[in-house]
């Protein structure tokens, strides 16, 4: 087996989940680096993103067991480091290169979603986080063959968030089938996953608009290439879409999970139009009221993308390498893990929080 460059501890820095459940916490511990097997990397993760997902997952409000039902202490899904150890058997990466680790832990590799490109569909995929510990902790194993590497020129700070955030967003926006200079309207647009689909967004010649509440998030989404801000606490945010596209948008992309019921109508009368569901809603809330004969009489849609390919992951990471998705997140602490996934958890958050392991 090849050797890191660099000694391994037997201990590492982990965020562990305690009373998982409404009103869960996690806890700064010492935890074994896990061993890998011979077709696996080991990562020490520089950075992790802070997803919402993380807190539905140590919450348990999504149809799922517990974590803990899993074996799985740690959640986590968009980490970005560097490989340490390499399996016996791992043919192309090197300890040295710089990775990632997504959401997906691996899938089989041979169904038919597999086969396709279509592999984060697959039936027996592998949830970083949930079936598996996620980056909340600073060493992980990845597979070798669903590995994902990280350019030059891309931040940590970026990367991480990349894994998840902004490639959902991506692909999401890719499966939409939208083209340069149809609106874009991004619902919770200056949040984690949102401010990134706007930059993509605005990368790829469509018009943004963001709907998000707050001068921060204001900012945020006009600095990244939002073309209008519409704040829901102060106006009407349908009647205004609708004036400002000229009777709706094209596209719908929704990351706040709160907004599904009213997302239909952001569509106005636009042909063709489509709403897009990314965010995952907690267990039993925020359905979405569709009126089926306005979708027959208008070609309306309504679609739901999960994560990212291997493929939308590196043309993603590609934006980022010319400078058209960059980020400045709030970054922490270990010490403050547990601050940072309550903040996420009560919505006070705009933009992305990024873990540093290497800060106190």
């Amino acid at each position: 087996m090849s050797q890191s460059t660099c000694e391994i501890p037997e201990e590492c820095w982990a965020g562990v989940v305690k009373n998982e459940g409404p009103d869960f916490h996690v806890e700064i511990e010492k935890v074994p680096v896990p061993e890998i097997g011979p077709e696996d990397v080991l990562i020490r993760l520089n950075t992790t993103g802070l997803c919402l997902s993380d807190v539905h997952l140590m919450s348990n409000d999504w149809n799922l067991p517990k974590m803990s039902a899993m074996g799985t202490k740690c959640a986590g899904h968009e980490g970005a480091g560097v490989i340490v150890k390499v399996g016996e058997r791992v043919k192309c990466l090197k300890v040295g290169q710089r990775a990632g680790y997504k959401p997906i832990h691996d899938v089989c590799h041979t169904c038919e979603a597999c086969k396709s490109g279509r592999e984060t569909y697959c039936l027996s995929a592998i949830y970083s986080g949930c079936h598996v510990n996620g980056s909340y902790q600073e060493y992980i194993v990845s597979p070798e063959r669903y590995t994902s590497l990280i350019p030059d020129g891309v931040s940590d700070y970026v990367a991480g968030p990349i894994m998840c955030s902004a490639s959902t967003a991506y692909s999401s926006i890719k499966e939409s089938g939208l083209r340069a200079g149809q609106w874009a309207v991004f619902l919770g647009g200056g949040g984690g996953v949102g401010i990134q689909g706007v930059q993509l967004a605005s990368a790829m010649s469509l018009r943004v608009i963001a709907v998000d509440t707050g001068t921060e998030r204001a900012a945020l989404a006009r600095k990244y290439g939002a073309e209008e801000f519409v704040d829901f606490k102060t106006e009407d945010p349908v009647k205004k879409v609708l004036e400002l596209t000229g009777g709706g948008a094209h596209g719908v992309f929704v990351t706040a999970v709160q907004s599904y019921p009213i997302a239909p109508s952001y569509m106005g009368s636009r042909a063709g139009a489509k709403v897009m569901c990314i965010g995952v809603a907690p267990m039993g809330k925020y359905h979405v009221d569709l009126d089926t004969t306005q979708l027959i009489f208008r070609n309306q849609s309504v679609l739901g993308t999960l994560v990212s390919s291997l493929q939308d992951v590196d043309e993603t990471l590609e934006f980022a390498r010319r400078g058209k998705l960059t980020l400045n997140p709030t970054v922490v602490g270990l010490s403050k893990l547990n601050e940072s996934v309550q903040k996420l958890k009560q919505g006070n958050v705009a933009g992305r929080i990024v873990l540093d392991f290497n800060m106190p």
